[in-house]
């Protein structure tokens, strides 16, 4: 597909470069420019009012498609939308994950704070996972939607630091690490947001066949 270049160029909702890392090093083989919003020149603020990951994701994917084609432009849009679910804590912070304790609050007291509410709270009781709801708009109006989890545990202390947000608290009992102390390709392997943007890698290469 990425010879014949179908897919010319893809638009990610995001201007989080920690998740244009992971984004670009799991959809390159796809042989197309993929981009953030900000570098297509897409400012907005679009309001996340849906009751589940997918359904912002599909608000934040429409809403800069929408702007992408005033802008005569003919991209893909994918948007994604993830956050934490913590079962002691009744799934928080959810789909709220990046709004917890304000946007503008830095990860490593949002981490704080979730360790110190989980004060107590046993090893098999600290169960979480991550989850990934990833929208795509077409061209041609079209809509796709993929999602994945994957399921851990809430430490006790942040560790490493090759990941980003709630990474560095989220143990992977397999691994016997946090998401952070994973490298790249491990990460990708096995991440939420790294299975649901395989799964639509695999859903766009079916929409252009």
């Amino acid at each position: 597909m990425g010879e014949n270049k179908i897919i010319n160029r893809i638009v990610f909702a995001t201007g989080n470069q920690g998740k244009m890392r992971e984004i670009r090093e799991i959809m390159q083989d796809l042989g197309c420019e993929i981009i953030s919003m900000k570098e297509a020149g897409i400012s907005t603020n679009i309001e996340e009012n849906g009751t589940t990951f997918e359904e912002n994701a599909l608000i934040k994917a429409k809403s800069v498609a929408s702007i992408s084609k005033e802008l005569g432009c003919s991209d893909i849009v994918i948007a994604d939308d993830s956050g934490l679910e913590i079962d002691a804590l009744n799934k928080e912070p959810g789909i709220y994950s990046a709004r917890y304790m304000g946007e503008d609050t830095p990860y490593s007291e949002k981490n704080a704070n979730l360790i110190s509410r989980l004060a107590g709270v046993p090893d098999e009781k600290r169960t979480a996972r991550f989850v990934c709801a990833i929208a795509a708009v077409l061209p041609d109006g079209r809509t796709l939607s993929t999602r994945a989890t994957i399921e851990g545990r809430i430490g006790y202390e942040e560790k490493g630091s090759n990941g980003f947000g709630y990474d560095p608290i989220f143990q992977v009992p397999e691994y016997g690490c946090s998401t952070a102390e994973l490298t790249m390709e491990q990460k990708n392997r096995i991440s939420h947001r790294g299975k649901a943007l395989q799964r639509m890698k695999e859903e766009l290469t079916k929409a252009f066949s």
